[in-house]
């Protein structure tokens, strides 16, 4: 047998990671006293524990203290007191901290590396290669945001007490992506591990001990269900930051709906892998297998929809195949294995429902021909072809190695096809055109697009999802932002709307000229119900009517603004002109909206002039933003570039309010133009007036038709419908508690992004500024 003979007769043979330095660690350790509260370990108040075992073997792995709501209370306390002295500390006291932390890990980074393994089942190549050293990472590079915070975010505040609920897939670096920003910005901690894998999160609470992390700063509580509702309802803590089910972050939204608590949602995914018939056939087959069976598929953004030209899909399949077949499926400690074993038992039996259902609904499953351990919870890679876009494989997360496939003929049905979900985390596109590739990135409802790539992360690059897959981002500069308080200014508390009042006897015999139209399309348009609403001054003398919207009229307004593509495809600079014109218009007739002002709203000539001046000059300042209000160039630490650029939300509803009804609608409906969102606007329910008179400015500025729509009526009625329409991609709201309150709890059909002034008005002369471009747009960050 020559060499060559002997090289291809090779198998391998077992290499296994050693695992005595963790046994040692779990025999060591008193796990019923596992709760890190206060700087202090202790047990449950009731003293209740749970099983962790290893996913390969079903073996018991600990028994780990059970949090119940007293424990909350009590991690919850130790934070809040902590919090003063932590947010009060200098940048650089909280980076000398956080850089201890990191070189803390690293000392310790193998021990971390086989614990995730076997509490997880992950392959230790990955938890060694990948996640501690990431998780490291992220302490490292937001010591440094600790330290530069005060000059990157002048006047900005920590949030204040978090509660952060991690989930089962990637224990350490989710604790990683959450803690890291919430220490550098002066917030205090309240982490929650998924009761699957709570070993790593133990072994880094020992970490904060060495590490010098004053007491009450960070606390890690283990438990269930109840923990993690504890924590979400708390009233003394002030941000959630969940990653989890999408199922379970709609709940939260729902909870946390009136309470004022900052939230950030990073949820499931069905993310598209697309593979046009000019890629890297090879490199994009090594991709896919990163892309889906990477931990087993239990990703948020696994590639688990492969859509592939059919001019190479039989060629792209058989390739798939042949590697498939070589994937080596054992035991996580062997550095061989490529996929070790799902989380649990009901992770496995999930996904085996899942490919049954799909196979009956017409998929046809295939998956190579080898053996899996006895022992544990493993699944086979598995290849699905055939699958309409219906089929359950291709519309739910199945979080497992199940890939279902599709094929496309052009480029319009492959963006069709991927943006065919409820959800929006990730893509992936694979093409040896860049021209091609950046043509299609900008086209995917997904936060994150890997060009050539996937699986791509760092710290200083954020990572979250569009429409179901959450709100709010993970690393980088926008992820530090979840952390710290908003900065607008506030204003008094809107009150409650009292009665309407009766116009005066007097007035019956004044004629009314006409009823002000609601404004769609571009049109003056009548109600649906052909209802009208009196418009009275502050004596309760009639001024005018306007129209009665309804649902439908919403419906058909939330409609014109999908269908308006001249908007948000225009470039920066032409949005740029058109509100510098709107601007022009407006000011030419200041003189006849200042009238309007008084006599609607009782302000004297002198306050009313002065909000018209203002709302003209807010235009102009959001003309002059909105081509340079953009994104940003990072370099992470691989041969890669990724482009965080600033894309509109979308369809924007803007309940505007009561007071200055015209700089108030200005304010906040001229940073989503600028964005290129398009708007559908509830005017203010005293002075609608202001609005509709507008129309025959919008009418001669240039603005598209469905660009700004406008509906009148009841604004708590009109606010539900718009927080319950799935077209509509955010909502902005400017109203009293209630109102606020019930448009954050009836957004989560889809999950949009809601904020609210939670029934305070903002300080209007002064309520502009970079918050309010934030707001307005989606960051995608594009990995070259």
């Amino acid at each position: 047998m020559n060499i060559l003979e002997r090289y291809h007769a090779m198998d391998y043979a077992p290499a296994p990671e050693a695992r005595s330095e963790a046994d040692a660690w779990l025999a060591a350790r008193d796990f019923s006293k596992a709760l890190f509260i206060a700087g202090d370990w202790r047990a449950a108040t009731d003293s209740r524990t749970f099983d962790t075992e290893d996913p390969s073997s079903g073996k018991l792995l600990a028994k780990v203290s059970d949090t119940n709501a007293v424990d909350i209370e009590a991690a919850v306390a130790a934070a809040r007191k902590a919090l003063p002295k932590w947010s009060a500390a200098s940048g650089y006291e909280r980076a000398k901290v956080l850089y201890a932390i990191g070189r803390a890990m690293q000392r310790h980074q193998r021990l971390f590396a086989v614990l995730e393994s076997l509490d997880n089942g992950k392959p230790i190549r990955e938890s060694r290669d990948i996640d501690v050293p990431l998780a490291i990472r992220h302490f490292i590079h937001h010591a440094g945001w600790a330290q530069s915070l005060a000059s990157e975010f002048p006047g900005r505040k920590a949030a204040g007490v978090v509660g952060q609920i991690i989930p089962w897939n990637f224990p350490l670096l989710m604790l990683a992506w959450k803690i890291a920003p919430a220490l550098a910005t002066g917030c205090t901690v309240v982490l929650k591990p998924a009761e699957f894998t709570p070993l790593t999160a133990i072994l880094f609470a020992e970490i904060c001990e060495r590490a010098g992390v004053p007491r009450g700063v960070v606390n890690i509580v283990q438990g269930g269900p109840e923990a993690g509702a504890a924590i979400v309802n708390h009233p003394g803590i002030d941000k959630i930051a969940f990653t989890g089910s999408s199922e379970v972050g709609k709940i939260i939204r729902k909870a946390t709906a009136g309470s004022g608590k900052k939230l950030s949602l990073e949820l499931g995914g069905k993310s598209a892998f697309i593979v046009f018939e000019d890629a890297d056939l090879d490199s994009a087959v090594e991709g896919l297998v990163d892309g889906i069976w990477f931990n087993q598929g239990q990703v948020c953004c696994a590639g688990s929809r492969l859509l592939v030209q059919e001019s190479v899909a039989d060629a792209f399949i058989a390739k798939v195949k042949t590697r498939m077949g070589r994937l080596r499926v054992g035991a996580p400690l062997d550095k061989n294995t490529d996929i070790g074993p799902l989380v649990d038992r009901t992770q496995l039996d999930r996904v085996r429902r899942l490919v049954e259902e799909g196979a009956r609904q017409g998929a046809v499953c295939w998956q190579p021909d080898q053996e899996v351990p006895q022992s544990g919870y493993y699944h086979l890679p598995t290849l699905a072809t055939g699958v309409a876009p219906a089929n359950i494989l291709a519309q739910e997360e199945v979080f497992g190695p199940v890939l279902a496939t599709m094929s496309f003929r052009n480029t319009e049905e492959a963006v069709e096809l991927a943006n065919n979900t409820r959800y929006g985390l990730a893509a992936s596109v694979w093409s040896e055109n860049v021209n091609l590739a950046l043509h299609v990135a900008p086209q995917l409802k997904a936060g994150v697009v890997w060009v050539n790539g996937t699986n791509m992360f760092d710290a200083a690059c954020g990572f979250g999802g569009y429409r179901e897959s959450g709100f709010g981002r993970e690393g980088g500069r926008e992820g530090l932002e979840e952390y710290l308080a908003p900065g607008e200014p506030h204003g008094p508390v809107i009150k409650p709307s009292s009665t309407p009042k009766q116009a005066a006897r007097d007035t019956e015999s004044h004629a009314i000229d006409r009823t002000a139209k609601l404004f769609i399309g571009g049109k003056q348009v009548r109600p649906d119900g052909n209802y009208s609403l009196p418009v009275l001054t502050p004596k309760g003398r009639l001024v005018g009517e306007v129209g009665l919207g309804s649902r439908k009229d919403i419906r058909d307004a939330v409609s014109a603004a999908r269908a308006c593509k001249a908007w948000p495809e225009a470039t920066a600079y032409n949005r740029s002109q058109v509100l510098y014109y709107l601007a022009e218009n407006l000011s030419g007739r200041a003189e006849e909206f200042a009238a309007r002002i008084v006599e609607l709203t009782g302000a004297s000539h002198k306050a009313a002039k002065s909000e018209v001046e203002t709302s003209i000059e807010r235009l102009f300042w959001y003309a002059g933003m909105a081509d340079k209000f953009e994104g940003r160039v990072h370099q992470p630490p691989v041969r890669t570039v990724t482009l965080a650029l600033h894309e509109p939300v979308g369809v924007i509803g803007i309940v505007a309010p009561d007071e200055a009804p015209l700089l108030g609608l200005v304010s906040l409906l001229a940073p989503a133009l600028a964005m290129g969102n398009t708007t559908v606007v509830i005017p203010s329910t005293t002075a609608p007036l202001v609005a509709t008179d507008l129309y025959q400015v919008l009418e001669y500025s240039d603005i598209p038709a469905g660009a700004i729509n406008i509906v009148t009526g009841h604004t708590a009625e009109l606010t539900a419908v718009l927080a319950r329409h799935d077209d509509v991609d955010g909502l902005w709201v400017v109203a009293e508690a209630d109102i606020c309150a019930r448009a954050e709890a009836e957004s989560t059909g889809n999950l949009k992004r809601v904020w609210t002034g939670h029934g305070r008005s903002l300080d209007w002369p002064t309520a502009q500024g970079e918050a309010f471009l934030r707001r307005a747009v989606e960051v995608k960050n594009v990995w070259v």
